[in-house]
């Protein structure tokens, strides 16, 4: 039952603690409409303070009707709602316009949670999501922060975002929501084989069910799991590398470290002047390491987003292209 593996799930990974505020993101698919209801049916139990919390993105023509659906969902289980509107196409003069819907939404859940004092932020991503974005990465490329793929909680800019239905299939949602008669939106661009999500999700992963192994979705999400463990345990040991390090990095001291604290600490460097490492690839990981091991002092290495890594006789300096640094 999908109430009950919630509950495990929210044991397991201490999601929620009685008597939170939780911020719970609606677009009114599947997914989110169940969580909204699984959340409602444990709220007497753990003491819980709901709030619905929905963003028009208005890129499609019928957006405006699942802004409605979720103002009368949570009208119907008498939970308050916040409900917006931003025109994003408006405002992708440049960038990716999944990335910069992806930034609006989470500003305005960080907005509504900052606004009501919420503990938490809960998504309806579920165990198919989870398969299908290890897969995407294992095509695009990705490290071990990469295969993590989705945590089941993560803090983002100060925010505790959690995923209850994490270990849900997506056919387990299906047959709750049946079984309640609950009628959420469906968002027709999700059976376009034009993403590569789609792609994957109805092609990709039947063929490897059929052909290769039916609990694919189950090994690649116990893989993510696995791989953020380890994640984890390296991230902390290159965390406490580079509180020796301050701003500058002492070659010396660097090079004497294992390879896989040097690549998490150089990541952590960009991390520190551009707030994340999207854009940079292992290949510009290596250009790096080139620079450490074979390039004369005072060498530049030019990475995306206008940051610059310059070696000197005993350091490694990472700054904002501009000024070179003395």
């Amino acid at each position: 039952m999908v109430i009950d593996k919630v509950r495990q799930t929210i044991k397991k990974y201490r999601l929620i603690a009685k008597n939170d505020t939780i911020v719970v993101g609606v677009s009114g698919g599947p997914d989110s409409v169940a969580l909204l209801h699984v959340l409602n049916s444990l709220k007497k139990e753990l003491n819980l303070t709901l709030h619905a919390a929905h963003l028009d993105h208005m890129l499609r023509k019928d957006s405006g009707e699942d802004l409605a659906f979720v103002q009368g969902l949570a009208q119907k289980l008498k939970i308050p709602a916040t409900c917006a509107q931003i025109n994003v196409k408006a405002i992708a003069k440049r960038g990716s316009l999944e990335e910069i819907a992806r930034n609006a939404r989470l500003g305005f859940l960080f907005k509504v949670a900052r606004d009501i004092q919420a503990d938490r932020i809960a998504l309806g991503h579920n165990l198919d999501d989870q398969a299908e974005t290890v897969l995407m990465r294992i095509i695009r490329g990705a490290g071990l922060y990469g295969l993590s793929a989705i945590l089941p909680q993560r803090q983002f800019a100060g925010y505790r975002v959690i995923r209850p239905l994490i270990e849900v299939k997506r056919k387990e949602i299906e047959s709750f929501l049946k079984r309640k008669k609950i009628r959420p939106r469906r968002d027709i661009s999700n059976s376009e084989d034009v993403y590569l999500r789609n792609r994957v999700r109805h092609n990709l992963i039947p063929l490897i069910e059929k052909t290769y192994n039916k609990n694919i979705k189950e090994v690649l999400s116990h893989m993510a799991q696995s791989i953020a463990y380890d994640y984890d345990y390296l991230n902390r040991q290159a965390m406490r590398s580079m509180s020796h390090f301050r701003v500058k990095i002492a070659l010396n001291r660097f090079q004497k470290l294992h390879p896989a604290i040097q690549k998490l600490i150089l990541r952590l460097s960009i991390v520190r002047l551009k707030g994340n490492t999207r854009a940079i690839t292992f290949k510009h990981i290596q250009e790096i390491d080139d620079l450490i091991l074979n390039r004369p002092a005072n060498s530049i290495v030019d990475l995306p987003k206008n940051v610059s890594v310059i070696k000197k006789k005993q350091y490694l300096s990472f700054y904002r292209r501009g000024p070179k640094p003395r």
